[in-house]
């Protein structure tokens, strides 16, 4: 584990950018730059690289949440960084290098919930909009401001379209306006909306819904899922139909089905 992803429970440090904390299937990532509003820094952005590639081939852990510590989830990206390295090179790495972060966590076998409080702006917005699921709470607020600051947020656009109709999509990247939590409910951009209280209650629930759950079926779904999405109807009902055939092969899978015949609860082979 790498200097900057800093373990709970463990002695702080205080160059730790993303803290991790392990508890029973649930993997929480918290991005740790409080005081900047949690920007995308090249740092964060390294140690969540390294943390989801980590968590990849993790079989403990189920699911991942993904939180911000302070008073927001997540401003975007560092501004004073990328004015720092005003270099067309340096900017085309910056996007890539997030892109790749937003890959991985679509490629990762676990779902990703993101746990959203305060603001998530621009790359912010794109975080949640990148994860599988998201539960916010009810003061959190979402938008792709960059336009108003002469950056149109074509990165973010990429998440926010595969989640949002396009005309929201369009609307908020024209214009940069913050929308309620409500109003993100609304779009499709986030699952739920709870009162800040009762986030962490929240997000157990619906982590602990998924742990229920066969493992092998939920990382099957989910890979299966994202590709299927991209493809044109017919094909994307062939490799659904092969994938199913696929799925029936699994230990699992005839383990939840005799456990339906014969009315008792699935053992699961978490491995």
């Amino acid at each position: 584990m790498s200097a900057s992803i800093q373990s709970l429970g463990t002695e702080p440090a205080a160059e730790s950018v993303l803290l991790r904390q392990d508890d029973g299937g649930v993997c929480t990532l918290t991005l740790n730059r409080p005081k900047q509003y949690n920007a995308l820094s090249e740092e964060l952005l390294a140690a969540l690289q390294e943390s989801f590639d980590e968590i990849a081939a993790d079989k403990s852990v189920r699911v991942v949440v993904l939180a911000g510590a302070g008073k927001a989830f997540c401003a975007g990206h560092d501004l004073k960084q990328m004015r720092a390295n005003p270099r067309q090179a340096y900017y085309e790495w910056l996007f890539k290098t997030c892109s790749r972060v937003m890959v991985s966590m679509t490629r990762l076998p676990q779902p990703v919930i993101a746990r959203v409080h305060g603001i998530a702006t621009a790359a912010g917005c794109q975080l949640v909009a990148n994860c599988d699921l998201a539960v916010a709470a009810d003061e959190a607020r979402f938008g792709t401001s960059g336009i108003n600051a002469g950056l149109f947020c074509t990165t973010p656009g990429v998440a926010l379209s595969r989640n949002v109709h396009r005309k929201h999509a369009l609307e908020m990247l024209l214009t940069g306006d913050i929308i309620t939590a409500q109003q993100a409910l609304a779009f499709g951009l986030i699952n739920r909306v709870v009162p800040a209280a009762q986030l962490d209650d929240a997000i157990a629930e619906l982590a602990g819904k998924i742990l229920n759950k066969s493992a092998a079926a939920v990382a099957a779904g989910k890979r299966a899922f994202y590709k299927q999405v991209e493809m044109g109807l017919l094909s994307a009902y062939d490799f659904a139909s092969e994938e199913m055939a696929r799925n029936m092969g699994f230990r699992d899978a005839g383990e939840g089905i005799d456990a339906f015949i014969e009315k008792r609860k699935p053992d699961w082979r978490h491995e």
